[in-house]
Protein backbone atom coordinates (compact mmCIF):
# COMPACT_ATOMS: atom_id res chain seq x y z
CA UNK A 1 0.00 0.00 0.00
CA UNK A 2 1.25 3.25 -0.61
CA UNK A 3 0.75 4.58 2.62
CA UNK A 4 3.18 2.09 4.33
CA UNK A 5 5.96 3.51 2.02
CA UNK A 6 4.67 7.18 3.69
CA UNK A 7 4.81 5.81 6.86
CA UNK A 8 8.43 4.47 6.82
CA UNK A 9 9.29 7.79 5.39
CA UNK A 10 8.17 9.32 8.25
CA UNK A 11 9.51 7.19 10.66
CA UNK A 12 12.80 7.73 8.88
CA UNK A 13 12.10 11.91 9.61
CA UNK A 14 11.34 11.04 13.72
CA UNK A 15 14.48 8.78 13.45
CA UNK A 16 16.54 12.35 12.29
CA UNK A 17 15.16 14.10 14.85
CA UNK A 18 16.12 11.85 17.52
CA UNK A 19 19.85 10.65 16.82
CA UNK A 20 20.64 14.25 15.57
CA UNK A 21 23.34 16.07 17.42
CA UNK A 22 22.70 17.68 20.74
CA UNK A 23 22.35 21.37 20.19
CA UNK A 24 21.30 24.12 22.98
CA UNK A 25 18.72 25.36 19.96
CA UNK A 26 16.80 22.29 21.45
CA UNK A 27 16.01 23.92 24.71
CA UNK A 28 14.37 26.91 26.07
CA UNK A 29 17.24 29.66 25.69
CA UNK A 30 15.16 31.91 27.63
CA UNK A 31 13.99 32.94 31.00
CA UNK A 32 10.11 32.36 29.20
CA UNK A 33 8.64 29.60 30.85
CA UNK A 34 6.96 27.75 27.70
CA UNK A 35 2.94 28.65 28.33
CA UNK A 36 4.77 32.74 28.69
CA UNK A 37 5.90 32.05 24.88
CA UNK A 38 2.22 31.14 23.74
CA UNK A 39 -0.03 33.90 21.62
CA UNK A 40 -3.66 34.12 21.63
CA UNK A 41 -5.42 36.05 18.70
CA UNK A 42 -8.20 35.49 16.91
CA UNK A 43 -11.54 36.74 15.04
CA UNK A 44 -15.46 36.46 15.26
CA UNK A 45 -17.80 36.55 12.14
CA UNK A 46 -21.88 38.24 12.09
CA UNK A 47 -23.62 37.08 8.45
CA UNK A 48 -27.00 38.17 7.23
CA UNK A 49 -28.29 36.26 4.27
CA UNK A 50 -31.94 37.21 3.80
CA UNK A 51 -31.36 40.67 2.20
CA UNK A 52 -33.00 40.38 -1.13
CA UNK A 53 -33.67 36.42 -1.09
CA UNK A 54 -35.29 35.00 -4.27
CA UNK A 55 -35.75 31.35 -2.79
CA UNK A 56 -35.52 30.31 0.51
CA UNK A 57 -35.03 26.57 -1.26
CA UNK A 58 -31.85 27.39 -1.94
CA UNK A 59 -29.03 26.50 0.11
CA UNK A 60 -25.54 24.96 0.77
CA UNK A 61 -25.03 22.93 3.78
CA UNK A 62 -21.35 23.03 3.44
CA UNK A 63 -21.39 26.23 2.86
CA UNK A 64 -22.97 28.32 5.59
CA UNK A 65 -26.22 26.59 7.43
CA UNK A 66 -27.91 30.21 8.11
CA UNK A 67 -28.41 30.34 4.15
CA UNK A 68 -31.77 29.12 2.77
CA UNK A 69 -34.67 28.00 4.83
CA UNK A 70 -37.20 29.60 6.67
CA UNK A 71 -36.70 32.16 9.50
CA UNK A 72 -33.48 33.25 9.33
CA UNK A 73 -32.07 36.55 10.77
CA UNK A 74 -28.35 37.84 12.06
CA UNK A 75 -26.15 34.23 12.71
CA UNK A 76 -22.64 34.28 14.17
CA UNK A 77 -21.05 32.32 11.39
CA UNK A 78 -17.62 32.01 13.51
CA UNK A 79 -16.06 32.60 17.14
CA UNK A 80 -12.74 31.11 17.45
CA UNK A 81 -9.50 31.78 19.53
CA UNK A 82 -6.15 30.68 18.36
CA UNK A 83 -3.66 29.93 20.76
CA UNK A 84 -0.11 28.87 19.31
CA UNK A 85 3.67 29.70 20.35
CA UNK A 86 7.21 28.04 19.91
CA UNK A 87 7.42 26.11 22.97
CA UNK A 88 11.03 25.26 22.41
CA UNK A 89 12.92 26.39 19.26
CA UNK A 90 12.16 23.15 17.49
CA UNK A 91 8.52 22.84 18.67
CA UNK A 92 5.93 24.42 18.18
CA UNK A 93 1.89 24.04 19.24
CA UNK A 94 -1.46 25.14 17.73
CA UNK A 95 -4.89 24.87 19.69
CA UNK A 96 -8.51 26.21 18.13
CA UNK A 97 -11.43 25.83 19.41
CA UNK A 98 -14.80 27.28 17.95
CA UNK A 99 -17.24 28.68 20.35
CA UNK A 100 -20.46 28.77 17.55
CA UNK A 101 -19.92 25.31 15.60
CA UNK A 102 -23.36 23.14 15.33
CA UNK A 103 -23.08 20.41 17.54
CA UNK A 104 -25.97 17.97 18.16
CA UNK A 105 -29.54 19.87 17.87
CA UNK A 106 -27.81 22.99 19.40
CA UNK A 107 -27.40 25.99 17.01
CA UNK A 108 -24.32 26.68 18.69
CA UNK A 109 -21.64 24.67 21.11
CA UNK A 110 -18.31 24.62 20.84
CA UNK A 111 -15.62 22.11 18.84
CA UNK A 112 -11.98 22.08 18.06
CA UNK A 113 -10.99 22.46 14.90
CA UNK A 114 -7.40 22.20 14.95
CA UNK A 115 -4.65 20.72 17.53
CA UNK A 116 -1.20 19.77 16.64
CA UNK A 117 2.21 20.11 17.47
CA UNK A 118 5.01 20.75 14.94
CA UNK A 119 8.44 19.50 15.33
CA UNK A 120 11.41 20.95 13.43
CA UNK A 121 13.72 17.96 11.86
CA UNK A 122 16.60 20.60 11.57
CA UNK A 123 17.61 24.00 13.41
CA UNK A 124 16.48 26.24 10.94
CA UNK A 125 12.96 24.16 10.96
CA UNK A 126 12.97 23.92 6.92
CA UNK A 127 11.71 20.42 7.65
CA UNK A 128 8.90 20.10 10.09
CA UNK A 129 6.67 17.16 11.10
CA UNK A 130 2.78 17.84 11.68
CA UNK A 131 0.79 15.42 14.25
CA UNK A 132 -2.60 16.23 15.19
CA UNK A 133 -5.72 17.34 13.84
CA UNK A 134 -4.84 20.16 11.21
CA UNK A 135 -6.11 21.37 7.64
CA UNK A 136 -5.10 18.48 5.02
CA UNK A 137 -2.76 20.09 2.29
CA UNK A 138 -4.80 20.51 -0.65
CA UNK A 139 -5.90 22.94 -2.59
CA UNK A 140 -5.26 26.97 -1.78
CA UNK A 141 -8.55 28.12 -0.80
CA UNK A 142 -8.70 25.31 1.30
CA UNK A 143 -5.51 26.28 3.00
CA UNK A 144 -6.91 29.75 3.57
CA UNK A 145 -8.44 30.58 6.79
CA UNK A 146 -11.80 32.13 6.93
CA UNK A 147 -10.70 35.22 8.20
CA UNK A 148 -8.50 35.82 5.24
CA UNK A 149 -10.53 34.53 2.73
CA UNK A 150 -12.45 37.08 0.30
CA UNK A 151 -15.62 35.12 -0.29
CA UNK A 152 -17.78 33.92 1.87
CA UNK A 153 -17.57 30.35 1.58
CA UNK A 154 -15.00 28.24 -0.07
CA UNK A 155 -16.05 26.81 -3.65
CA UNK A 156 -17.75 23.82 -3.92
CA UNK A 157 -15.39 21.75 -6.09
CA UNK A 158 -12.48 21.33 -3.96
CA UNK A 159 -14.04 22.28 -0.56
CA UNK A 160 -16.25 19.06 -1.30
CA UNK A 161 -13.02 16.99 -1.06
CA UNK A 162 -13.11 17.64 2.53
CA UNK A 163 -15.10 18.44 5.21
CA UNK A 164 -13.86 21.52 7.53
CA UNK A 165 -10.92 21.05 5.53
CA UNK A 166 -8.97 19.61 8.64
CA UNK A 167 -8.57 15.73 9.72
CA UNK A 168 -6.12 13.77 11.74
CA UNK A 169 -2.97 12.89 10.36
CA UNK A 170 0.65 13.01 10.24
CA UNK A 171 2.04 15.93 8.01
CA UNK A 172 5.40 16.21 6.42
CA UNK A 173 6.21 19.88 5.41
CA UNK A 174 9.56 21.25 3.86
CA UNK A 175 10.57 25.20 2.82
CA UNK A 176 13.68 27.02 2.68
CA UNK A 177 13.89 30.12 5.18
CA UNK A 178 13.51 32.05 1.89
CA UNK A 179 10.15 31.05 0.91
CA UNK A 180 8.81 30.76 4.85
CA UNK A 181 10.02 34.25 4.96
CA UNK A 182 8.38 35.33 1.42
CA UNK A 183 4.97 33.46 2.52
CA UNK A 184 4.80 35.65 5.99
CA UNK A 185 5.59 38.39 4.11
CA UNK A 186 2.59 38.38 2.17
CA UNK A 187 0.32 37.12 4.79
CA UNK A 188 1.37 40.54 7.07
CA UNK A 189 0.99 42.82 3.68
CA UNK A 190 -2.82 41.76 3.48
CA UNK A 191 -2.45 40.16 0.28
CA UNK A 192 -4.70 36.98 1.63
CA UNK A 193 -2.11 34.19 1.17
CA UNK A 194 -3.19 30.50 2.19
CA UNK A 195 -0.77 30.57 5.10
CA UNK A 196 2.78 28.58 5.77
CA UNK A 197 1.76 25.04 4.69
CA UNK A 198 5.64 24.28 3.02
CA UNK A 199 6.71 24.32 -0.26
CA UNK A 200 6.16 20.60 -0.36
CA UNK A 201 4.30 18.49 1.76
CA UNK A 202 3.43 14.59 2.18
CA UNK A 203 1.49 13.13 4.22
CA UNK A 204 -1.22 10.71 5.82
CA UNK A 205 -4.25 11.25 7.96
CA UNK A 206 -7.65 9.17 8.49
CA UNK A 207 -9.62 10.34 5.84
CA UNK A 208 -12.81 10.47 7.74
CA UNK A 209 -12.90 14.03 7.89
CA UNK A 210 -12.10 16.01 11.24
CA UNK A 211 -13.16 15.01 14.79
CA UNK A 212 -14.43 11.45 13.51
CA UNK A 213 -12.30 7.91 13.55
CA UNK A 214 -10.97 6.14 10.86
CA UNK A 215 -14.12 3.33 9.88
CA UNK A 216 -11.74 1.42 8.06
CA UNK A 217 -8.21 0.96 9.10
CA UNK A 218 -6.63 2.68 5.94
CA UNK A 219 -4.96 6.05 5.58
CA UNK A 220 -5.80 8.67 2.95
CA UNK A 221 -2.40 10.21 1.28
CA UNK A 222 -1.44 13.49 0.53
CA UNK A 223 1.02 15.41 -1.39
CA UNK A 224 1.09 19.05 -2.39
CA UNK A 225 3.26 21.51 -4.34
CA UNK A 226 3.21 25.33 -4.37
CA UNK A 227 6.25 27.74 -5.00
CA UNK A 228 5.46 31.52 -4.86
CA UNK A 229 7.36 33.39 -6.74
CA UNK A 230 8.43 37.69 -7.12
CA UNK A 231 8.89 38.51 -10.53
CA UNK A 232 9.12 42.49 -10.36
CA UNK A 233 6.46 43.90 -8.07
CA UNK A 234 4.08 40.63 -8.35
CA UNK A 235 3.77 37.79 -6.76
CA UNK A 236 2.85 34.49 -8.47
CA UNK A 237 2.25 31.13 -6.91
CA UNK A 238 1.44 27.66 -8.91
CA UNK A 239 0.84 24.58 -7.29
CA UNK A 240 -0.62 21.12 -7.98
CA UNK A 241 -2.06 18.85 -4.99
CA UNK A 242 -3.07 14.98 -5.10
CA UNK A 243 -4.78 12.59 -2.70
CA UNK A 244 -6.25 9.23 -2.48
CA UNK A 245 -7.68 6.87 -0.12
CA UNK A 246 -11.06 5.00 0.86
CA UNK A 247 -13.57 6.43 2.28
CA UNK A 248 -17.07 5.04 4.23
CA UNK A 249 -19.75 6.98 3.60
CA UNK A 250 -21.13 8.08 7.24
CA UNK A 251 -24.70 9.22 6.16
CA UNK A 252 -27.13 7.04 4.14
CA UNK A 253 -30.99 6.17 3.93
CA UNK A 254 -32.77 3.15 4.53
CA UNK A 255 -33.04 1.67 1.27
CA UNK A 256 -30.70 3.28 -1.02
CA UNK A 257 -28.38 0.51 -2.51
CA UNK A 258 -24.14 0.62 -2.34
CA UNK A 259 -20.94 -0.97 -2.08
CA UNK A 260 -20.30 -3.31 0.89
CA UNK A 261 -20.13 -1.12 4.29
CA UNK A 262 -20.51 1.47 1.51
CA UNK A 263 -16.27 1.94 1.26
CA UNK A 264 -15.40 3.81 -1.63
CA UNK A 265 -12.14 5.13 -3.82
CA UNK A 266 -11.78 8.11 -3.27
CA UNK A 267 -9.17 10.14 -5.15
CA UNK A 268 -8.73 13.84 -6.73
CA UNK A 269 -5.86 15.57 -8.47
CA UNK A 270 -6.27 19.78 -8.74
CA UNK A 271 -3.97 22.61 -10.10
CA UNK A 272 -3.69 25.94 -8.32
CA UNK A 273 -2.58 29.56 -9.56
CA UNK A 274 -2.52 32.61 -7.55
CA UNK A 275 -1.41 36.24 -8.52
CA UNK A 276 -1.54 38.62 -5.60
CA UNK A 277 -3.61 41.67 -5.91
CA UNK A 278 -0.97 44.25 -6.35
CA UNK A 279 -3.26 46.06 -7.25
CA UNK A 280 -4.60 43.23 -9.80
CA UNK A 281 -5.59 39.39 -8.53
CA UNK A 282 -6.29 36.23 -10.35
CA UNK A 283 -7.34 33.02 -7.95
CA UNK A 284 -8.22 29.98 -10.58
CA UNK A 285 -8.20 26.39 -9.04
CA UNK A 286 -9.43 23.27 -10.53
CA UNK A 287 -9.41 19.54 -9.56
CA UNK A 288 -10.44 16.26 -11.19
CA UNK A 289 -11.11 12.90 -9.54
CA UNK A 290 -13.50 9.95 -8.93
CA UNK A 291 -15.89 9.06 -5.73
CA UNK A 292 -18.67 8.38 -4.42
CA UNK A 293 -22.17 9.57 -5.74
CA UNK A 294 -26.07 9.20 -5.11
CA UNK A 295 -27.54 8.12 -8.89
CA UNK A 296 -31.67 9.18 -8.82
CA UNK A 297 -32.06 6.78 -11.69
CA UNK A 298 -31.79 3.78 -9.75
CA UNK A 299 -31.47 5.14 -5.88
CA UNK A 300 -27.88 3.25 -5.84
CA UNK A 301 -24.61 5.33 -4.91
CA UNK A 302 -21.77 4.34 -7.31
CA UNK A 303 -18.31 5.19 -7.64
CA UNK A 304 -18.35 7.92 -10.30
CA UNK A 305 -16.03 10.85 -12.01
CA UNK A 306 -16.00 14.12 -11.16
CA UNK A 307 -14.85 17.85 -11.94
CA UNK A 308 -15.02 21.13 -11.07
CA UNK A 309 -13.06 24.31 -9.87
CA UNK A 310 -13.01 28.36 -10.04
CA UNK A 311 -11.68 31.56 -10.99
CA UNK A 312 -11.65 34.93 -8.46
CA UNK A 313 -10.77 38.30 -10.04
CA UNK A 314 -9.91 41.00 -7.59
CA UNK A 315 -8.54 44.55 -7.08
CA UNK A 316 -6.80 46.01 -3.83
CA UNK A 317 -6.78 49.65 -3.58
CA UNK A 318 -6.51 52.07 -0.42
CA UNK A 319 -8.08 54.96 -0.06
CA UNK A 320 -8.19 57.33 2.73
CA UNK A 321 -6.29 55.07 4.43
CA UNK A 322 -9.01 52.32 3.88
CA UNK A 323 -8.62 49.16 2.20
CA UNK A 324 -10.88 48.31 -0.62
CA UNK A 325 -11.11 45.16 -2.80
CA UNK A 326 -13.83 44.42 -5.18
CA UNK A 327 -14.27 41.10 -6.18
CA UNK A 328 -15.71 38.55 -9.21
CA UNK A 329 -16.06 34.90 -8.69
CA UNK A 330 -17.47 32.04 -11.15
CA UNK A 331 -17.83 28.29 -10.02
CA UNK A 332 -18.53 24.88 -11.28
CA UNK A 333 -18.75 21.65 -10.14
CA UNK A 334 -20.24 18.14 -11.27
CA UNK A 335 -19.89 15.24 -8.70
CA UNK A 336 -20.58 14.01 -5.12
CA UNK A 337 -20.43 15.22 -1.75
CA UNK A 338 -19.22 12.11 0.40
CA UNK A 339 -19.99 13.40 3.96
CA UNK A 340 -23.43 14.92 3.12
CA UNK A 341 -26.33 12.07 3.18
CA UNK A 342 -26.09 9.77 0.77
CA UNK A 343 -23.43 11.03 -1.04
CA UNK A 344 -25.28 13.69 -2.36
CA UNK A 345 -24.97 14.51 -6.29
CA UNK A 346 -24.68 17.91 -7.28
CA UNK A 347 -24.36 20.22 -10.38
CA UNK A 348 -23.24 23.93 -9.25
CA UNK A 349 -22.96 27.25 -11.79
CA UNK A 350 -22.44 30.17 -9.31
CA UNK A 351 -21.46 33.63 -9.54
CA UNK A 352 -21.03 36.40 -6.97
CA UNK A 353 -19.95 40.03 -7.41
CA UNK A 354 -19.37 42.12 -4.65
CA UNK A 355 -16.70 43.88 -2.57
CA UNK A 356 -14.41 43.74 0.63
CA UNK A 357 -13.76 46.79 3.05
CA UNK A 358 -11.37 47.41 5.68
CA UNK A 359 -12.31 50.57 7.00
CA UNK A 360 -9.39 49.62 9.93
CA UNK A 361 -7.02 46.44 10.50
CA UNK A 362 -9.36 44.62 12.61
CA UNK A 363 -12.62 44.96 11.24
CA UNK A 364 -13.82 44.29 7.73
CA UNK A 365 -17.07 44.44 5.83
CA UNK A 366 -18.02 41.85 3.15
CA UNK A 367 -20.78 42.06 1.02
CA UNK A 368 -21.88 40.10 -2.45
CA UNK A 369 -24.41 39.39 -4.44
CA UNK A 370 -24.59 35.70 -5.13
CA UNK A 371 -26.51 33.77 -8.50
CA UNK A 372 -26.76 30.55 -7.96
CA UNK A 373 -28.14 27.50 -9.85
CA UNK A 374 -27.63 24.40 -7.78
CA UNK A 375 -28.78 20.83 -8.28
CA UNK A 376 -28.34 18.71 -5.32
CA UNK A 377 -30.32 15.50 -4.95
CA UNK A 378 -30.43 12.56 -2.51
CA UNK A 379 -32.42 9.30 -1.74
CA UNK A 380 -34.86 11.73 0.13
CA UNK A 381 -35.07 14.41 -2.73
CA UNK A 382 -34.25 12.45 -5.98
CA UNK A 383 -35.02 15.60 -8.00
CA UNK A 384 -34.18 19.08 -6.50
CA UNK A 385 -33.18 21.99 -8.67
CA UNK A 386 -33.03 25.16 -7.44
CA UNK A 387 -32.52 28.65 -8.41
CA UNK A 388 -32.20 31.98 -7.22
CA UNK A 389 -29.93 34.97 -6.11
CA UNK A 390 -29.27 37.07 -2.41
CA UNK A 391 -27.22 39.38 -1.11
CA UNK A 392 -24.70 38.25 1.49
CA UNK A 393 -23.32 40.70 4.25
CA UNK A 394 -20.69 39.84 7.25
CA UNK A 395 -18.93 41.85 9.54
CA UNK A 396 -15.55 40.48 11.01
CA UNK A 397 -13.81 41.55 14.07
CA UNK A 398 -10.22 40.13 14.68
CA UNK A 399 -7.82 40.24 17.22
Amino acid sequence: MPYKHLLSCLLLAISGLLFAQSTDTDEITTSQKWHEKISINGYAQMRYNKLFETNSDLGCEQCDKSWGGEGGGFFLRRVRLKFAGMITPRIYFYFQPDFVTKVGDAVYGTKVRGIYFDLGLDKKNEFRLRLGQSKVPYGFENMQSSSQRIPLDRNDALNSALKDERDIGAFLYCAPTEKRQLMKDIKKSGLKHSGDYGIFALGIYNGQNAGTRDENDEFHVVTRLTYPIEIGNQIIEPGIQAYTGRYVLPKTSVGVLGNDNFEYLDQRAAMSFVLYPKPFGIQAEYNIGRGPEFNPENNTIELQNLTGGYVMFSYMFTKWDQTFIPFFRTQYYDGGKKHELDARSYEVNEQEIGFEWQPMKSFELVAMYTFSNRRYEDFITPNNKQKGSLVRLQAQVSF
